[in-house]
This record gives C-alpha cells, structure tokens and sequence, in this order.
C-alpha cells in the first residue's frame, strides 16, 4: 500500500467576504412593521422562499428575540392567508427548516 500525499496548487486562496453585519431592532412590532411589506412581496411573486434569503437578500434587520420571533411573525403571515407552507428548505446550517409560498390571494392581490 502506498501513501501518496495530496498535490495543492500554489494559488491564491480567496476568503469568503465578510458577512453584512444587520442592526437588531428592540421592540417586536417595529420590526415586524418594517419587515412586514417585504414579506408580502416574496409571497406576492409565487416562488418558494425561506425567511433568512429573504432577510439577506433585503439586509432586514434582526428580530429581538431570533427563536421566537420569526415564527411568530411567519404564523401571523399565514393566520392572514398571506403565507402557506410548502415543505423544507435548507437553514444556514444545513438543516431543515420550512419553506413557505404566497396563497393564491396573494399572488392575485386580494390578500393584505
């Protein structure tokens, strides 16, 4: 049996950039007010979503409490007809987490 050492190419190794640091907004219902239209156009365009690429893609700000308040903001999103739920997606970890799809009231307007 022969150990043979891995060949590394000499090039440059590039970093990842550093991630966007976002503001924490202290009180629930500010926050939910400011991210709250940006929700109801991800439903709006009928494609599948998970919340932190929407909140990336949109730099929003941090909920006070991250455990429980996307959630919460998510469950008042589908109460409202808004949201329904549409499986799994990926989490930054890799895990599971849900996805979520706009309603047909919605897509078509008549919702928020």
């Amino acid at each position: 049996m022969s150990h043979i050492a891995p060949v590394f190419d000499h090039g440059a190794v590039e970093a990842s950039a550093p991630a966007i640091s976002r503001r924490v907004v202290e009180d629930y219902e500010a926050w939910e007010s400011e991210v709250w239209p940006t929700f109801v156009e991800a439903a709006k365009s009928g494609r599948p979503f998970v919340c932190w690429k929407v909140a990336d893609a949109h730099n929003l700000p941090h909920p006070p409490c991250q455990e429980r308040d996307w959630a919460r903001l998510m469950g008042r999103l589908r109460r409202e007809r808004i949201v329904r739920y549409d499986g799994f997606g990926l989490a930054r970890d890799k895990s599971a987490c849900r996805r979520w799809r706009g309603t047909v009231e919605a897509i078509q307007g008549r919702a928020a």
